[in-house]
């Protein structure tokens, strides 16, 4: 039986009550690379091609008993690639190319639309018209110190959602990552980008919900950095945890993302710790 034929393993799938928000998370295997439904998939993009791995069924998805809510999935974060410009930007594209003359899959790479997949996606509101989370700016901001502070997880996820080595030449990968703690949550969303020799990019989507509050807060932060100004250790270039801390921020975001009608919400600290 060739691997084409082989039967795929079933998504696994889980759910968590917290207060009045559901939780769900899949994860599941790679798309193929043939078949209806890559073809499916790509027919909803106009890019001319799409990372090397990509979890099209993989999705972390947050919802309120009323309907509203957040959801985070391959195929939204791949539209907002942009399908026309290479806008690594053209310097910088031509530095990269200039500097591997001599790799066999270099024309394949430089192609007229983001080849490295950058995408400031920040996910994808749920709801009708009239039951979906209403987003404004905001002055507040999440208090990371308070995040840091040991609490017990009830739940936890770390989900990638597209993958790509652009050509042996770097890396460019989405994930999301979930923790639970007994009044609060947190969703990280993170995208890397490494061309080798040439820029590393950052953008993070932060998500925090607070027990007893009637809105989310949404946070956006695109750093980026060349090579050329980093004097740092190759190790902390690749590590993104790390390198995020070296690199200068290019772009901020602060959102509130308010309920659409007023819910009695929240799980008191005493009936979480029950759970």
């Amino acid at each position: 039986m060739s691997l084409a034929e082989r039967k795929l393993p079933p998504a696994q799938v889980e759910q968590f009550q917290f207060g009045e928000w559901n939780l769900k998370t899949v994860k599941s295997h790679i798309l193929k690379s043939e078949g209806p439904d890559r073809e499916r998939f790509e027919s909803q993009l106009r890019l001319p091609q799409v990372p090397e791995m990509i979890f099209a069924d993989n999705i972390l998805q947050l919802r309120h008993q009323k309907g509203f809510g957040i959801e985070f999935n391959a195929l939204d974060a791949l539209k907002l690639v942009d399908p026309e410009n290479d806008l690594l930007k053209v310097a910088v594209a031509k530095a990269w190319k200039d500097a591997r003359e001599d790799c066999e899959h270099i024309n394949e790479v430089v192609k007229p639309f983001d080849w490295t997949f950058s995408t400031d996606y920040k996910g994808t509101l749920l709801g009708t018209n009239d039951t979906e989370l209403k987003v404004s700016e905001t002055t507040e901001r999440i208090d990371l110190e308070k995040l840091k502070v040991r609490e017990k997880i009830h739940f936890y996820a770390d989900i990638l959602l597209f993958e790509d080595e652009l050509a042996d030449n770097g890396s460019s990968m989405l994930s999301v990552k979930i923790r639970i703690m007994p009044t609060s949550l947190f969703i990280l969303l993170r995208f890397h980008m490494r061309v080798d020799g040439v820029m590393v990019r950052i953008n993070e989507t932060r998500v925090y919900h607070e027990s007893g509050r009637n809105y989310l807060l949404r946070e956006y932060t695109s750093k980026e950095a060349k090579y050329s100004e980093l004097n740092i250790p190759l190790h902390i270039i690749t590590d993104p945890n790390e390198v995020a801390q070296h690199l200068p921020v290019k772009e901020q975001l602060f959102q509130k993302l308010q309920f659409p009608c007023a819910v009695s919400q929240g799980m008191s600290a005493e009936a979480a710790a029950e759970r």
